[in-house]
């Protein structure tokens, strides 16, 4: 992360990071960076990373763009994107996907841009899905739109992708297949 500001105190979260000794942007990018991949209890809340010092590719992500809201800082955007999560880019999801014989499967991924570049710290380890090259689709969105926006654009993909693919599967078997998935990522 090359891009850096100094917090205002006089935002919440800006506070929160400043309280911990984060008292610019590239710090609080890496402090996040190294928590954690997991679900919070609210999943919709990414105020919660700060709290239970975990989160997601939504919530981590969410966070950090509301603290460039906070500070007045529009160039770093928020996307959600859908990309084709195979066993080339997520090696520990293979074993499910054979199970199921699926080659991939659309997952839903939030990260952020900043200057065009993608910036993504979902995991805080070398280990990052390379999903660039079989990104689907990307939209710009706000950090509120990261619970039940996401899950239902998500969900909404996955049928029209079931349909458009003639595949035998239903949407609830798939969404359990992509459980197994996120299971296997966390593990």
């Amino acid at each position: 992360m090359e891009k850096s500001f100094n917090l205002s105190g006089r935002q919440p979260l800006s506070k929160v990071c400043l309280d911990r000794g984060l008292t610019d942007f590239k710090s609080v990018f890496n402090y996040v960076k190294q928590l954690p991949y997991g679900r919070t209890t609210n999943r919709s809340d990414y105020r919660q990373v700060l709290k239970e010092l975990k989160g997601t590719c939504s919530t981590k992500h969410a966070l950090l763009k509301a603290i460039a809201i906070e500070n007045g800082i529009d160039d770093i955007q928020l996307y959600l994107g859908v990309f084709e999560m195979n066993a080339r880019n997520t090696p520990k999801i293979k074993t499910v996907l054979k199970e199921y014989k699926l080659d991939y499967i659309p997952e839903a991924h939030c990260y952020l841009k900043l200057n065009g570049e993608i910036l993504d710290i979902t995991f805080n380890n070398d280990y990052t899905p390379s999903f660039e090259n079989t990104l689907i689709y990307e939209v710009a969105i706000e950090p509120e739109q990261i619970g039940d926006y996401k899950v239902d654009f998500h969900k909404s993909f996955l049928k029209t992708w079931i349909k458009n693919e003639n595949l035998r599967i239903s949407f609830n078997q798939l969404w359990k297949i992509r459980e197994a998935c996120i299971l296997a990522i966390s593990e």
